[in-house]
């Protein structure tokens, strides 16, 4: 007679939500693999190829027999690349010891907050916010601290708001420019009034998520923190990757600039976790920080592009309110004002499934990064599709707004 086991979960793993935009990727997925016609307007990640000559490299590198395991963080080559962007594009400097390599910046983010945090200890997190931050900040026993950026403040917080939610539990604050899902961005000048009221908290970290920094199309040149407040380079790092602005999602490489001794304690970190990221992708990475960035430019070029034309359709629906960016690939429209008058629809979970259902688009509730009664449509698809998502979106609210 065999013993039944009762497995159980840990309290880490039970506390913690799957990511929404996985799920409602999956979820488009599974229903074209059923035969449904489906547009996916929730992926987070560029429709473009990885452009030539960064998949030639890789290339070059398997024939080369560049295929073992190297440094846990980074070859020395794509570090020195990291370096030189830095250097030339966000005239910031760094040593060779202040960088490390991951797959991906996501692990960046966690192997600093399992570096860094302990029981007891706050992030705050702004929101809207990426729908992986707190649940990060939870699996290395902190707590989020929810920190509303509103449309009253352009989604973005003030140094107001900022110094009332620090406490003496506060260990970090992350900042996301452009934002995801808003797509906002801080100016130089914006960061600086932050950074004056986080000069006067010396026990607290500050993390720049810059992902998105090749996807900005505003009329300021890019800045990080650390452009605005050099004076705060010993808390501060800079989280970045190849994945958005290269089109190159599944090459998986990040990498992460700060104090030398938080970056040691990091590899420490990823020695015991994943050790190094792959070979070959960090050959491709490096090709693609030192060669030709006019790839860069035309996917920047062609996502203002797909912007304006979905901003422009989606304010044009009844009871739908999108708000401007300068940044990213989404748009994050507020659809309480249609939801308010659907007797069957009654949150941004829902309406998100209604879409679905009636629709055949997959987009992804505002719940999810703290912004209920939004939805994030992103425009990394194609024109064609965008204008075939927008239209299946239009006629299902008209056709509802008709019967009702």
């Amino acid at each position: 007679m065999r013993t039944s086991i009762n497995m159980r979960t840990s309290v880490k793993v039970d506390q913690i939500k799957p990511s929404a935009t996985i799920a409602v990727s999956s979820k488009a997925m599974d229903l074209k693999a059923q035969g449904r016609d489906i547009i996916s307007l929730g992926a987070g990640e560029p429709d473009f190829d990885t452009p030539e000559h960064i998949r030639e490299a890789a290339i070059a590198a398997i024939h080369a027999g560049k295929t073992r395991y190297t440094q846990v963080d980074g070859t020395p080559a794509l570090k020195e690349a990291i370096l030189h962007k830095f250097h030339t594009q966000n005239e910031l400097d760094f040593g060779m010891d202040q960088v490390i390599v991951s797959n991906g910046a996501k692990q960046s983010l966690y192997n600093l907050m399992v570096a860094v945090l302990n029981k007891g200890d706050e992030v705050i997190v702004p929101a809207p916010y990426w729908v992986s931050y707190p649940d990060m900040v939870k699996l290395a026993d902190a707590e989020p601290a929810i920190l509303a950026a509103t449309a009253e403040h352009d989604y973005k917080i003030t140094p107001k708001l900022l110094e009332n939610t620090i406490n003496e539990n506060t260990r970090m604050v992350i900042f996301n420019s452009p934002s995801n899902p808003t797509g906002k961005v801080y100016t130089e000048e914006e960061y600086r009034a932050l950074g004056e009221v986080l000069i006067e908290h010396p026990k607290v970290y500050i993390a720049c998520d810059d992902i998105y920094e090749h996807i900005d199309w505003g009329s300021s040149p890019y800045r990080t923190v650390l452009n605005a407040c050099p004076e705060m380079s010993e808390r501060t790092v800079v989280i970045n990757g190849v994945s958005k602005g290269y089109a190159m999602t599944g090459w998986r490489i990040g990498y992460l600039a700060g104090p030398a001794d938080l970056v040691k304690a990091m590899k420490k970190v990823q020695g015991q976790s994943t050790s190094c990221a792959s070979s070959i992708s960090q050959a491709a990475a490096e090709a693609a920080l030192l060669g030709p960035q006019d790839c860069v430019e035309e996917m920047r070029m062609a996502f203002e592009e797909r912007y304006n034309y979905i901003r422009g359709a989606l304010n044009e629906l009844p009871g739908v309110e999108c708000p401007d960016c300068d940044g990213a690939f989404y748009a994050f429209p507020s659809f309480q004002g249609f939801m308010d008058g659907m007797d069957d629809v009654a949150s941004d979970v829902e309406l998100a499934g209604w879409f679905l259902e009636e629709a055949g688009v997959a987009t992804v509730p505002g719940s999810a990064f703290g912004a209920p009664g939004h939805l994030r449509l992103s425009y990394a698809s194609s024109m064609e599709e965008l204008e075939d998502a927008i239209g299946r979106i239009r006629r299902a609210m008209n056709s509802y707004s008709n019967a009702a």
